[in-house]
């Protein structure tokens, strides 16, 4: 959805403090930004609305869960540029938390979760090789991370050039 309004600082600063927590009370969020809670309430309504608060989610560790090998896949592939078929196809795969359609030598960049080596081998043989117009993966496993984060970088007019 387009936005029909450019975001204030005010609603910049809302969507920082979702991004840090997306469980903070709206009388929290109302205290800190200055505003009533319903008026926070109908900044977020609106936010929604626009598209432009997409959806909430938790944070799990992968490691709970087993998957704790992350991959990056970059795929080659036969399809016409404007084709999305193979991105949907892989991008419908659990295993599979990103596809990106990249320039360069690869066609796709592919971020994985996967139990071990030969869990990631399995997905690369029978699940990635086996999808029509794929003509070759390159593979990187990370070894440790660093960073990573879904929160992006916000910052109010009057930070920015500071």
């Amino acid at each position: 959805m387009q936005n029909d309004r450019a975001l204030d600082d005010t609603d910049l600063q809302i969507l920082d403090l979702l991004q840090a927590n997306a469980r903070e009370t709206q009388v929290e969020i109302a205290r800190i930004v200055g505003l009533a809670p319903s008026a926070v309430l109908e900044r977020i309504r609106k936010l929604e609305a626009r598209g432009t608060l997409k959806g909430y989610t938790a944070l799990v560790d992968p490691k709970v869960l087993n998957l704790g090998l992350l991959a990056f896949v970059a795929l080659r592939s036969d399809e016409a540029g404007s084709e999305n078929r193979i991105a949907q196809t892989l991008a419908d795969l659990p295993e599979v938390l990103e596809v990106h359609h990249v320039a360069g030598d690869d066609c796709y960049l592919i971020k994985v979760r996967a139990r071990d080596a030969e869990h990631l081998g399995y997905l690369l043989r029978t699940r990635f090789a086996r999808v029509p117009g794929v003509r070759s993966t390159r593979t990187t496993i990370v070894l440790e991370t660093v960073k990573e984060t879904p929160r992006l970088p916000i910052q109010r007019r009057d930070e920015v050039g500071a």
